[in-house]
């Protein structure tokens, strides 16, 4: 299959193909499973009880993924570096402070700037209206960092029961995600937390100690932690004091 228009087409009251069905040899291909005109919570919610997500360029359908490995991070086996340390309690010293949820959309729309180089971004506004629908449902969620009244950086997630789907992160300032991150993954841990999903192999969160792990084994993962019981989002939320 070497065409965008040969990929398996999806409506919102169908299944997803297997996650095993190779539609391609192309390596840039690797994973993608499905293709659809449309994006809606329903789908969403079973795409990721499966572990596939959506990720696609300006123009192009909305493309349905699940790569093999899949890279994952174990809260258990974080890695966070003596300058991210020093960085930390700095930053603190100075008025920063954590939040969860309090500016979900803001936080979205801020991970949808391109980056330096890049002419576009995945996160359009068709992503941004679906998964604040989700941030609405209590199954995404955002963490800001703050410096004063400043917003800073901070990340959103997808979580189901205690498996949460790592989405993206933003820095308005040096090592603000990086913060962001370290936070979720304290909380985490704290709460019986066990992995962070990173959907792509990167040397950025290799890291920290991202791993990639064979599909089968995040698909047994998935099917486990999503039965637990909801994480405490709005109980015991992760906050400023989970960083000292």
């Amino acid at each position: 299959m070497n065409n965008i228009n040969d990929i398996p087409w999806i409506s919102p009251d169908m299944h997803f193909p297997p996650t095993d069905k190779k539609v391609s040899e192309i390596p840039e291909f690797n994973g993608l499973i499905a293709a659809s005109d449309r994006l809606s919570t329903k789908m969403l919610v079973n795409a990721y009880h499966k572990g596939i997500f959506p990720w696609s360029g300006q123009g192009q359908p909305i493309l349905w993924w699940s790569p093999n490995p899949r890279m994952v991070l174990d809260c258990n086996k974080f890695i966070i570096h003596n300058s991210l340390k020093k960085k930390i309690k700095s930053m603190l010293k100075n008025g920063m402070r954590l939040t969860c949820n309090k500016v979900f959309r803001e936080v979205i729309t801020a991970c949808s700037v391109p980056r330096p180089g890049q002419k576009s971004t995945w996160i359009t506004p068709a992503i941004i209206e679906s998964y604040y629908s989700l941030h609405e449902k209590n199954l995404a969620h955002s963490i800001e960092v703050w410096q004063n009244k400043d917003l800073i950086g901070g990340l959103y997630t997808v979580a189901i029961g205690k498996m949460v789907f790592g989405e993206s992160m933003f820095n308005r300032q040096s090592d603000a995600s990086k913060i962001a991150l370290t936070a979720l993954v304290r909380w985490l841990a704290n709460n019986e937390g066990e992995i962070i999903d990173c959907q792509q192999e990167t040397k950025h969160l290799a890291n920290f100690g991202a791993k990639p792990i064979e599909r089968k084994k995040f698909e047994k993962l998935i099917q486990k932690l999503t039965l637990l019981p909801d994480l405490p989002w709005a109980s015991n939320p992760p906050s400023t004091e989970i960083l000292f």
